[in-house]
């Protein structure tokens, strides 16, 4: 196919975007992405489409220009992290117009978000850019976002981390920023650029996730106030008598034996593995082989040790709570407009587990938000909450004092075959996305038969557009980008654990689930 063939073809699909009724916009807008951009990737009708593309933006109105900014921020970035390419280059040509639009705008208009996101990807162009921005007073997020993407990486002195959702949202102690300075000393030069380039494209996933979302729906709502304060509460001691009340169900995570809770440590009788309990937390992580302990203080040894990581980030929790967890639902669930609120995901849970009989466990139970709901409707008596992040079961521990609190993995529950007449998993399944079939193995295993699972995550959303700002989130736990599910295998899954799904909805790319143990 010769260019001037697909210029042709490319010419023919925005002038079919540009006339399109208001009610098929979205799907002519998908019919010209397609044709020059694949997940990720521009095609080779991108580059003589470009100028068109630029052209098409100057002239279109207001609500068509939104979707048109986006598409040239997705084929200037398909070039990311290599800098200055062909493409990049080209739709660089257009600033002067990217700049002259976004002076006619006010800060939260579709397009003005649509041409931050867009104007990102020229950070050669700094200086001018944000002079540009500043008479729109920017909201802090937004600013910072657009100044973080904007900058290059200064090898000397790295500035890792703590960029999502903005960098703004980061009020670190000097102890957390030296926790912070000691990793990053650690990284080499190579994975420092990893590192920097994959923050960078988070960031710039949020920054279009948002943008796309306004252009087709609206201006998104607005972002609640931060907390006064990320100091968590501290996590009170509780005595062994309420582990003791799931003593028949707690297993050694080494051998699966029973556990015995004695005055001053938890055993496994089977295979000599003691495990350290402290402030209602007992660490089922990292057993200690019983000869240790014949050495005075060797007891005391580990418990201060797991006393030394609970003090490790402390504010995480807690930021967890108030502002990732809020961001990472509009990013994964489309939830920017606030559709589905905490108290609607409060009134499922607490409807869904109403008179459930027996004992419950919170898995991946996080900050407790949810394990206090969950407490609510079954009684704190009969909950057990597990978790892997120390940061958050300190704040769980600091909420619900009454409860009882395991470190393990949700991979390999420690807990006897149907120990549980329910399991809450709620927006944790994405966490081990790569391992979620095996999760789900494990609570099935765990639930008596009638027993109830009710649990949240997310699929990916069916746009190709909104799907490829889904993926471009590159977390810790997950460094090749994030994963999220599609329906059919959430419920294939299900199955092979012995599930019978009882409800599966949720607006947007969210699923709310409640599944029964079969018998």
């Amino acid at each position: 196919m010769t260019v001037s063939t697909v210029r042709t073809e490319v010419a023919d699909l925005i002038a079919q975007f540009s006339t399109a009724p208001l009610d098929s916009v979205g799907e002519s807008y998908l019919r010209l992405v397609g044709e020059l951009w694949h997940e990720g990737v521009a095609t080779d009708a991108a580059p003589p489409a470009v100028p068109l593309l630029v052209a098409e933006l100057g002239r279109a109105d207001a609500g068509r220009q939104g979707y048109l900014a986006v598409l040239l921020g997705l084929l200037a970035e398909s070039e990311y992290p290599a800098a200055g390419g062909p493409l990049s280059r080209a739709v660089r040509e257009g600033i002067d117009l990217y700049l002259g639009l976004l002076a006619g705008g006010a800060k939260d208009d579709p397009l003005t978000l649509a041409l931050l996101y867009l104007l990102s990807h020229f950070p050669d162009d700094r200086d001018r850019i944000l002079e540009a921005v500043a008479p729109l007073g920017l909201d802090a997020d937004d600013l910072t976002r657009l100044d973080r993407n904007l900058r290059h990486l200064d090898p000397e002195r790295p500035d890792l981390g703590r960029v999502w959702p903005s960098p703004s949202v980061w009020k670190l102690t000097e102890q957390e920023r030296e926790y912070d300075r000691a990793w990053i000393r650690s990284l080499t030069p190579e994975q420092i650029a990893t590192n920097w380039h994959n923050d960078t494209r988070t960031v710039l996933g949020y920054s279009g996730a948002k943008a796309y979302w306004a252009v087709r729906y609206g201006t998104p709502a607005a972002i609640g106030p931060e907390p006064e304060s990320y100091d968590p509460p501290p996590a009170p001691e509780l005595g062994l008598d309420a582990f003791g009340r799931h003593a028949g169900a707690l297993r050694c995570s080494a051998c699966r034996g029973r556990l015995s809770f004695e005055d001053d440590h938890v055993r496994c009788g089977a295979c000599a593995l003691r495990y350290p309990l402290a402030r209602g937390i007992l660490d089922l992580s990292e057993g200690v082989k019983e000869t240790t302990f014949g050495v005075a203080g060797a007891t005391d040894e580990a418990t201060a040790g797991l006393l030394q990581k609970l003090a490790e980030m402390p504010s995480m929790g807690l930021y967890y709570e108030a502002v990732l967890r809020p961001a990472f639902l509009r990013i994964a669930g489309a939830n920017w407009g606030d559709e589905v609120t905490p108290d609607a995901e409060d009134r499922y849970i607490a409807g869904r587990l109403a008179g459930v009989e027996g004992p419950v466990l919170d898995l991946a139970a996080g900050a407790g938000r949810w394990t206090e709901v969950v407490a609510g409707a079954v009684g704190a008596d009969r909950l057990i909450a597990l978790d892997m992040g120390l940061p958050m079961l300190t704040v769980l521990r600091g909420r619900l004092p009454e409860v009882p609190a395991v470190r393990a993995s949700a991979l390999q529950l420690p807990f006897e075959d149907a120990s549980f007449a329910a399991v809450n998993c709620w927006n944790a399944l994405q966490a081990f996305p790569d391992d979620a079939a095996e999760a789900i193995t494990e609570m099935g295993r765990v639930l008596r038969p009638g027993g109830v699972l009710t649990m949240m995550t997310f699929l990916f959303d069916p746009d190709p557009v909104a799907r490829h700002f889904q993926a471009s989130h590159f977390f810790p736990s997950r460094p090749e980008g994030m994963l999220l599910f599609e329906r059919e295998e959430l419920r294939r899954w299900l199955a092979d654990a012995g599930l019978k799904v009882r409800d599966m909805s949720g607006p947007g790319t969210f699923v709310f689930i409640t599944a029964e143990r079969e018998g």
